[in-house]
């Protein structure tokens, strides 16, 4: 249609160009009719274009197929305010903490914090002046898809927020609380930190222990499958494979995310950039004493798939002796604390613990 339109308009210039030039009448006349069956196969196309138009019926919104739905925000906002954060709410705070994984006060605290980190979650008017959705409504939504494993769309029947609203606020929400609290929850351990845990190690009969190391596989339901193969693991489907140091109390200030299935615990080791402080005598302050020799790095326990290296202490495979046995008990059980806290976090959240549903990898560096 458009080039109908710019030969017609060209014509028309030339028209108006051609009055002063005295032409013959036979000419003018062939000019005249060609404008005429322009002009005419003109309308003919528009008026098909607008029984398109007709036929495809009135959509509403900048994307094509969208359904405005009017989901009373405001009430829905206020329920919620009544259900949990009210003077006297209808559910306690021992529901709060069930659905939630954590205390009314601190998701208060995150809720405001976040909201001043990111603006997205402020509440604002529309053109009309009415409320938007509100930041409650946004983060219960993320964290139901969180705690529950839901899909996005579940929520839209008690918090009336859409599937895009959702989706959008829950990698909103995982950036915002990143930039927030790695710099504290997920770094590298501290003078303090260093003497707790060598406390707790000794304690439980590893004196310079940091905690320990392992892996799991989140597996990735929406892998394109160009990269099926690659990302293939143990199971045969593609998964993620994520790098963990914990210790007793569950605290998790190492994690590195983001190689195929493919690769076993070696490679992800080699590529982590946990001892790349190392190489460069840089390592957490720590100072122990074994059998009167002085170390000045600590180490981690491992299992036995991982090299012989002085910071990874492995267990012994078929002991014999008391001694030996007795070592190979207490590291297997010290061992655990990093399984403990994959089965913690699977618990709490749900969306861990099933299939990732994302199609791109970069949302899961975020979450």
């Amino acid at each position: 249609m458009w080039t109908f339109l710019t030969i017609f308009f060209s014509i028309e210039n030339k028209t108006e160009k051609s009055k002063h030039i005295k032409q013959a009448p036979f000419v003018l006349f062939l000019q005249q009719q060609v404008i005429i069956r322009m002009r005419a196969n003109n309308n003919l196309l528009l008026a098909h274009y607008l029984n398109q138009q007709n036929n495809q019926g009135i959509r509403r919104g900048s994307i094509p197929g969208h359904v405005v739905i009017n989901r009373d925000w405001e009430n829905a906002d206020h329920n919620l305010f009544n259900d949990y954060f009210a003077d006297n709410p209808r559910f306690n705070d021992f529901m709060f903490r069930r659905r939630f994984r954590m205390s009314q006060s601190l998701f208060i605290r995150i809720v405001d914090i976040v909201k001043g980190h990111d603006n997205y979650f402020v509440q604002r008017r529309d053109e009309l002046g009415r409320l938007g959705l509100s930041a409650f409504q946004k983060i219960i939504a993320v964290f139901r898809m969180l705690a529950y494993g839901l899909p996005a769309d579940a929520s839209d029947e008690y918090i009336k927020i859409g599937e895009s609203t959702t989706i959008e606020s829950l990698k909103r929400f995982c950036r915002a609380v990143v930039e927030v609290f790695a710099e504290w929850y997920l770094r590298s351990p501290n003078a303090n930190d260093v003497a707790r845990l060598l406390h707790v190690g000794e304690q439980r009969g590893f004196l310079g222990m940091l905690g320990s190391l392992n892996c799991m596989h989140w597996k990735w339901k929406n892998c394109p499958t160009a990269w099926a193969g690659q990302y293939a693991g143990r199971s045969g489907s593609p998964t993620i494979i994520l790098e963990v140091i914990a210790d007793y109390d569950l605290w998790i200030w190492h994690a590195f995310f983001s190689l195929p299935g493919s690769n076993n615990n070696i490679n992800v080791l080699e590529t982590s950039h946990l001892f790349s402080n190392f190489i460069q005598g840089i390592s957490p302050p720590s100072h122990y004493i074994i059998q009167g020799k002085e170390y000045n790095m600590g180490y981690y326990l491992a299992d036995d798939i991982y090299p012989k290296w002085s910071t990874l202490i492995q267990t012994i495979h078929d002991p014999r002796g008391p001694k030996k046995k007795l070592f190979a008990m207490k590291q297997e059980g010290c061992r655990k604390d990093v399984e403990r806290a994959f089965e913690v976090l699977q618990l709490r959240f749900a969306i861990v613990a099933g299939p990732t549903r994302f199609w791109e990898k970069k949302y899961y560096m975020i979450s």
